[in-house]
């Protein structure tokens, strides 16, 4: 299993390039205030980031699974667990702990 972070995957057509897609979201009230809380980070930074970004409703749509991080880290841990476990199990895909 190979994980790639691209907030861009949708609007560059890396999506013909991977199996499967798993969207992380949070409300735009939770993310404006995470991304805001970076250093260096400004409203009008953030907003260029979303101008070049697919909405996140949008990306929503398109993905095989959804991580919703608005209710905490544990939630979201969990969540990547169940969705690790689906895909260990995915038809013409069995994985065991053997694979490197």
């Amino acid at each position: 299993m190979v994980v790639l972070d691209s907030p861009l995957l949708f609007e560059t057509g890396g999506r013909a390039r991977v199996d499967v897609v798993v969207v992380v979201s949070a409300p735009g009230d939770v993310q404006r205030q995470r991304v805001l809380a970076r250093p260096g980070m400004t409203p009008e930074k953030l907003e260029a980031i979303l101008l070049k970004q697919m909405p996140d409703a949008d990306k929503r749509s398109r993905a095989d699974f959804v991580v919703d991080t608005s209710l905490g880290l544990a939630h979201a841990e969990a969540q990547v667990v169940a969705i690790i476990d689906a895909l260990k199990h995915r038809e013409g895909k069995i994985w065991t702990s053997n694979h490197a």
